[in-house]
């Protein structure tokens, strides 16, 4: 396979679109807007007086449960797929999982509230696995010098497409006239059913434009022929790999810093409407303070996906002029800045003004970590497994970084406390990234 096709770099970066629609409909907008509809009656939250755990609490140890299993299986998995060459069939796999699980949540309700929270846990398994054998295409597909820019393309089109998706859901799910008992789309508003069919929606999005992907991405580029037991020789190749990645000192360097980021980007990402839902205010229309509405909420996080576009290729700028690490360090520090602000903020209007902080570093942080990590992988057809060491540590990062947020509120029932805590891992993460090595020591050979 040659490398810089344009029509497998386009395929390519069609799975974001594809699977981006779970992020933004999924974890930001709809559904977590949905479920705290849904779990509280006059103010008083029902799961927790039910089962005696806050219903916020619950849904972000649900996460965690999705990427801590994620990352568990997913390195041997990734050991098989790089024995067998069949990296493709394992994207696929997870990519239907994840969809079929989308659309399961169509059936969310608190009568059943652990079948839903195992079906958003199974969600978070399919769109997280996917992106381990997804990831492991960028280094095969694209030259080195092209990975950032490639990468940010993949966000980009992933922001793009998931707002196309959420305009039509929020057609789906706004009223006309709060009078009216009918949407926009004049679907009737009875058990939440516009707001349902949205997460249908997602399911359908991401496994129809999915074959854009698996179309041309190609099968074994490598021509392996397994024998043997695939557990087994996939284990081999997970422990091969393993022994590789500890001979080198600048990407275990990386791996540790993009650990701790991570574990506060993925927070933010995933519970800042939950943040906002409870500390943000505004003044409402017969002149009263009232909790930020849900309108409100859409806004801030369409401010957030159209900026991160803008941020995917500002962070691409800023690696040609300060190195893939310097550009990185800089979307650290503005990290924390953003936390101290969103200590001290009450109002919708800076609210906005935070998220558009949010994206303008949220997309070039996700993307340059990704290009780095596949600049810095020595010479190697063994991707998958490597990427999957990389996914690990974002998942693992993912589970600490959710189940933190979801103690701190559990045990101080204050919001505010968390961004404390996240604000923590921007610091700690800056600092470890100015320890990482400006060139790659020399690698030990390894002799399997």
């Amino acid at each position: 396979m040659v490398k810089g096709d344009p029509r497998i770099i386009r395929g390519w970066t069609m799975y974001d679109w594809a699977n981006s629609v779970y992020s933004l409909t999924i974890t930001s907008a709809i559904f977590p807007i949905f479920y705290a509809a849904i779990t509280e009656v006059d103010g008083a939250d029902i799961v927790q007086a039910r089962y005696g755990l806050p219903a916020q609490s619950l849904y972000s140890y649900a996460l965690s449960a999705g990427f801590l299993l994620v990352a568990i299986i997913s390195p041997i998995l990734s050991g098989i797929a790089d024995h067998t060459g069949q990296k493709k069939k394992f994207l696929k796999a997870f990519c239907y999982l994840g969809a079929v699980s989308c659309a399961a949540l169509f059936f969310f309700n608190v009568d059943q509230l652990w079948l839903g929270l195992g079906m958003v846990m199974m969600a978070c398994v399919g769109f997280s696995g996917s992106l381990i054998f997804y990831d492991a295409f960028l280094p095969e597909i694209a030259e080195p010098v092209d990975h950032d820019r490639i990468s940010a393309r993949g966000y980009t089109m992933g922001y793009i497409g998931s707002v196309f998706l959420l305009i039509v859901n929020l057609l789906m799910v706004m009223k006309a006239d709060p009078s009216d008992t009918h949407t926009l789309l004049g679907i009737p508003d009875t058990n939440g059913w516009p707001a349902r069919l949205t997460f249908v929606t997602v399911g359908i999005w991401w496994v129809v434009f999915a074959q854009f992907a698996f179309r041309v991405l190609p099968d074994n580029p490598y021509g392996r022929r397994p024998q043997g037991n695939l557990i087994a020789n996939g284990y081999k190749e997970l422990r091969k790999v393993w022994r590789e990645l500890q001979s080198t000192k600048r990407l275990n360097s990386f791996l540790m810093a993009f650990f701790v980021l991570n574990m506060g980007i993925q927070t933010v990402m995933y519970l800042a409407v939950t943040y906002a839902k409870e500390e943000i205010q505004q003044i409402g229309p017969d002149g009263k303070v009232e909790a930020i509405s849900d309108a409100s909420l859409i806004i801030s996080i369409l401010i957030i996906q159209l900026v991160a576009v803008v941020g995917a290729f500002l962070f691409v700028w800023l690696s040609k002029r300060f190195g893939n690490i310097g550009a990185l360090v800089i979307g650290a520090s503005v990290w924390i800045l953003l936390c101290v602000m969103a200590y001290t903020i009450h109002w919708a209007h800076e609210f906005y003004i935070l998220a558009a902080g949010v994206g303008l570093v949220m997309g070039g942080s996700q993307a340059l970590s990704r290009s780095t990590y596949s600049k810095f992988l020595p010479e190697t057809i063994d991707h998958a497994s490597y990427f999957s060491f990389y996914d690990v540590s974002f998942y693992l990062s993912t589970v600490l970084g959710t189940f933190a947020y979801g103690m701190v509120y559990q045990l101080t029932a204050d919001l505010r406390n968390t961004v404390i805590i996240i604000g923590s891992f921007f610091v700690v993460g800056l600092i470890l990234l100015l320890m990482v090595p400006s060139k790659e020591v020399e690698r030990i050979a390894v002799n399997e």
